[in-house]
């Protein structure tokens, strides 16, 4: 299968023409709509949204399962509305490109490093998820399953960059549907049929059986703090999905605006379409007569619940499937997101920032460079850092409280300007570390009480502050307009060579 991956990415490589930026990083803005949704598609629905969703409703409830999926769908239903169309037709590269024609190029290199870490982070633990899925299904050795899958992925992605990355997503999420359509039915046999499954598990969780938590909560499930974390989860995930270069390397890869807008909102949907199987199989697992020995390691670890259906529930043959399925979803978001980071840090740092006279055959060589160093990079932080997932968790956070009053602002509000940005981020920034990160040791500094979602109270500081300090330091810090910046930063094949 990892040599079908490299054969895929090898012949996508033959669409870069020239290897210009262009072609490397955003396909050379040719890419097809359907093309575009179905690698969006396969980005998003990754080896932590499958087997979260799985986990989620196993351990707790319908609405912990689906609230990963369901609110990225709405999340790139909301871009494709209100932000794909925009940043295509502006002709940005990457993400921070409104930041630094809206706020300078030293003040979007200090925007650039929360994208990056989140970037890298969600590399590192899409790796440990890999290698824990290799472990379970075949018994191979971490560190074995996670230098393979590193290095193979990494490579058909150094080769042709978005091409290679966007054929091989639609082959390994093709890989997905079929391992969870193939794995479901023998997974439901199991637990004795659909409607047995759905039985015991409304008798055992009256209250987690619905897709949002109820106000009436009557075995204890849902308490006034949990709905407010509940509710303030969601709002970061929806908002928080946005600013992500991952997600704007596709829609700025479409051909047109409408395209983009078309792709952004086609992915939604498939991506809460894709919450369904791996939902059921975590009703499944509820339901599922286990062994004394299963069930004790489920306890410990509920998010071997996937893996071990497919180890457990279903033919050899079907389990193999079925891994094929979580590799494939890992290694798609893998690609995309080294290459994200690979092309923030080539073209908004070494290129704008420091080496603005990078010829052509020098850029290609720094973007490819790139690309391998955040692949070495999250390969070790897989391998040496225990609280990969927890730092991932902490820094899309900050994505969410960081990022998003940035690009709104950028994008939308014409008054903004640098100063507003600066002061909105710093007040954004200490009202989220000072809630503390438990996954990670950080204390509490602020004493939030249990009912105030402090992540949206952070992100919504920053909403408000950079209009009121733009309008209010307009006269010396005067705001910067967005430009069509396509042809003036030499994108067209033509202008290039």
């Amino acid at each position: 299968m990892y040599g079908a991956f490299m054969v895929v990415g090898w012949l996508a490589s033959r669409k870069v023409r020239d290897g210009t930026a262009a072609d490397l990083i955003v396909a050379g803005r040719a890419m097809p709509l359907w093309i575009a949704a179905l690698t969006m598609t396969a980005t998003w629905v990754d080896g932590g949204y499958l087997l979260g969703t799985t986990e989620g409703a196993y351990k707790s409830s319908i609405q912990l399962g689906i609230q990963g999926g369901l609110c990225f769908g709405i999340s790139l239903i909301l871009g494709g509305v209100f932000f794909a169309g925009t940043m295509r037709r502006f002709g940005f590269t990457t993400l921070i490109d409104p930041f630094e024609a809206r706020f300078g190029k030293r003040w979007a290199a200090v925007l650039f490093l929360p994208a990056l870490a989140g970037e890298l982070f969600w590399s590192a633990e899409l790796l440990v998820a890999i290698g824990s899925t290799f472990g379970v299904l075949l018994g191979m050795n971490l560190t074995t399953a996670i230098l393979l899958s590193a290095v193979v992925t990494t490579a058909y992605t150094v080769l042709g960059g978005m091409w290679s990355v966007a054929y091989t997503d639609i082959f390994q999420l093709a890989l997905v549907a079929i391992g969870l359509a193939a794995a479901l039915p023998f997974v439901l046999d199991g637990a004795g049929g659909l409607h047995h499954a759905w039985t015991t598990y409304v008798a055992a969780r009256p209250d987690g059986s619905g897709v949002m938590p109820s106000l009436h909560s009557n075995s204890g499930l849902w308490t006034r703090a949990s709905m407010v974390g509940w509710w303030d989860v969601s709002l970061m995930l929806v908002f928080g999905g946005i600013p992500w270069n991952c997600y704007f390397q596709r829609v700025l890869s479409c051909k047109t605006p409408r395209d983009a807008r078309g792709m952004s909102t086609l992915a939604g949907v498939l991506t809460i379409a894709f919450t369904v199987p791996p939902l059921l199989m975590g009703i499944a697992a509820f339901a599922y007569p286990w062994p004394a020995d299963i069930v004790t390691r489920l306890q410990n670890t509920p998010a071997d619940a996937m893996p071990l259906l497919f180890a457990k529930a279903v033919p050899p043959v079907i389990g193999l499937l079925g891994l094929a399925a979580i590799i494939g979803a890992v290694t798609s978001s893998f690609s995309s997101s080294i290459l994200s980071a690979g092309s923030m840090l080539s073209w908004n740092c070494l290129k704008r920032l420091v080496w603005p006279s990078l010829s052509v055959v020098q850029m290609r060589r720094v973007i490819r460079s790139s690309i391998l160093l955040f692949g070495a990079m999250a390969t070790v932080l897989a391998l040496k850092v225990q609280s990969v997932q927890a730092l991932w968790f902490f820094t899309s956070d900050l994505v969410f409280v960081l990022l998003f009053p940035q690009l709104l602002s950028a994008l939308f509000d014409k008054q903004a300007n640098r100063t507003g940005s600066i002061v909105a981020f710093a007040v954004s920034f200490v009202l989220r570390v000072g809630g503390g990160e438990p996954l990670l040791g950080l204390p509490a500094l602020i004493a939030y009480p249990e009912t105030v979602p402090f992540r949206t109270l952070a992100a919504t500081a920053g909403l408000v502050l950079i209009p009121v300090i733009s309008r209010t330091t307009a006269r010396w810090d005067a705001p910067k307009p967005l430009r069509n910046v396509m042809e003036r930063e030499g994108f067209s094949r033509a202008s290039e060579t």
